[in-house]
């Protein structure tokens, strides 16, 4: 497969945007956020962390089906890119102000960051199809995500030589970084000229909302996987959010041992995969996911007994192994039940679903932990969400879900 400047470009949007994810949601400012800017907090450090992904995923669920189809019907995809990528970027590089105590203008300014990321990325996933040919566009997806690992990676590095004297460099870095990378992308990345669509977009957001309501319902598999990626999610949402946070809290892990611990998790996220995509290749994708969901049952139960750091380092191992596996062939399920003509309109609902278990995770975690007094209960909490999954994954037939979706007629 070549790949045309378009696709590279494309796929350097991904390069830039995952050190967002990365340093801030997951790893690095999560656990400054919980340790020094809301320490002696009455409510808990983890709760208001909780509150902040709650309310930013909130927006981001509630605008996500209105952006998509301003990205289907207008000539403007790259200039909201633009647009939502400059305030990521800007929110971000703003956080270098907050300290000890800022609570109320660190939680503005991660909720404004982290929906502008989400938004951002409605306009990214909608140029795909334009930047390769039909046959090719899974690779360049496939392509773009391990290229972001790699973004992430780079980053991770770049913030352990800054964590121990300048910790407060690290969210202008981090925005540097996506301005660079994602210049690339806006250079290079052309969008193709049609004729305007005059669309109401908030109606056209509600038709498809109803459309996926009407027609899932008389699709039993991908009803049931639908179900079971919404439990699963929940849990493997929650994980990101807040992996860095409980070695912080239960093992006295620094800042470099943390970056270290997510480090040696990214490459055995590519291992997960590259080895789980081979066997829903070579097998089938649901047996795939299934040993998938078995493993995060293990890494849950294994965190709520883990003892030392030590420990927690081969955990990750562990967790990284379930992540790549699980993400890579959740889409990969979807896209298979899913009629190829029809596949805007179900992976926009799959995006919403994901985003409001990304809702419901983190909420729970942090009220587990507020009441409780200790995460441990908290990370055992989720193993009810990756069961809930798995059963419901084995309600999916997958030939006949497939078959179906092909000859589904939509009325």
């Amino acid at each position: 497969m070549k790949l045309r400047k378009e696709a590279i470009g494309w796929m350097f949007y991904d390069f830039a945007n995952s050190a967002f994810t990365t340093v801030i949601v997951t790893v690095v400012f999560s656990v400054y956020f919980v340790q020094t800017i809301a320490s002696g907090r009455p409510e808990g450090g983890e709760w208001l962390w909780s509150q902040a992904i709650a309310i930013s995923m909130t927006l981001a669920a509630i605008f996500a089906p209105i952006l998509g189809a301003m990205a289907d019907y207008s000539r403007s995809k790259k200039r909201f890119l633009l647009f939502f990528t400059i305030l990521t970027i800007i929110s971000t590089a703003l956080l270098y102000f907050v300290g000890q105590g800022d609570l109320i203008l660190a939680m503005i300014l991660f909720i404004i960051a982290n929906f502008s990321f989400n938004s951002a990325n409605v306009f990214y996933d909608a140029f795909l199809p334009e930047v390769g040919m039909k046959k090719d566009l899974g690779r360049i997806s496939g392509l773009g995500w391990g290229f972001g690992y790699i973004g992430g990676l780079v980053t991770l590095i770049l913030a352990l030589a800054l964590i121990d004297k300048h910790i407060k460099l690290v969210w202008p870095m981090v925005a540097l970084h996506i301005l660079i990378f994602s210049s690339i992308t806006f250079l290079t990345l052309k969008e193709k000229k049609y004729s305007v669509q005059k669309k109401n977009y908030f109606k056209v957001a509600l038709d498809r909302v109803l459309f996926s309501f009407k027609h899932i319902k008389k699709m039993p598999d991908l009803l049931n996987f639908l179900i079971s990626y919404f439990l699963y999610n929940i849990g493997i949402y929650t994980v990101i959010v807040y992996a860095a946070i409980f070695g912080g809290a239960q093992f006295g892990m620094t800042q470099q041992s943390l970056i270290i611990f997510f480090i040696i998790a990214q490459v055995t996220s590519f291992v997960g995969a590259a080895l789980f995509g081979l066997i829903a290749d070579k097998l089938n994708v649901r047996l795939a996911l299934s040993i998938s969901l078995i493993i995060w049952v293990v890494v849950v139960v294994w965190a709520f007994f883990c003892n030392t750091a030590q420990e927690y380092y081969y955990l990750g191992l562990l967790a990284g192994l379930a992540i790549g596996s699980s993400q890579a062939n959740s889409r990969t399920m979807l896209s298979l039940l899913t009629p190829l003509d029809k596949q805007a309109e179900f992976f926009g609902f799959y995006t919403l679903v994901g985003r409001i278990s990304a809702i419901i995770g983190p909420f729970v975690y942090g009220e587990i932990t507020r009441l409780a007094g200790n995460q441990r209960y908290a990370i055992i909490s989720l193993i009810v969400f990756f069961i809930a999954g798995w059963i419901m994954l084995h309600q999916v037939k997958l030939e006949r879900g497939i078959k179906f979706g092909q000859e589904y007629v939509f009325k």
